[in-house]
């Protein structure tokens, strides 16, 4: 069982969940509504409110998936998120020990 999260412009996710969908066994997802600035060089200002406010929009997507899914679920990631450009996000998958479906109250898996 992993985790995979991935930060990705807005404007990408339609296309994103319309292709997890099509995809088989698809787990779910959660989406959160987050704002990031990158590791890009910025102008250092004494403004306060520039400051606070040098942050760009972005979409947090988390799910666990079966060992199975990860490499189609980063292939869809990938290959609808990646423009080449400076902001296409980031996308890191993690090993989760276990995991309980509360409706369920079972764990699914147990590494």
């Amino acid at each position: 069982m992993k985790e995979i999260k991935a930060i990705i412009p807005p404007h990408r996710l339609p296309k994103i969940r319309s292709a997890m969908r099509n995809l088989k066994n698809f787990p779910g997802m959660t989406v959160t509504k987050v704002d990031g600035c990158g590791h890009g060089l910025k102008k250092v200002t004494d403004d306060l409110k520039q400051e606070l406010t040098d942050y760009t929009p972005k979409i947090l997507i988390q799910m666990l998936t079966p060992d199975d899914l990860v490499e189609g679920i980063l292939q869809i990631i990938v290959e609808v998120a990646h423009t080449g450009q400076q902001g296409d996000g980031l996308v890191w998958v993690t090993p989760i020990e276990r995991m309980i479906r509360l409706s369920e109250k079972i764990i699914v898996e147990e590494v």
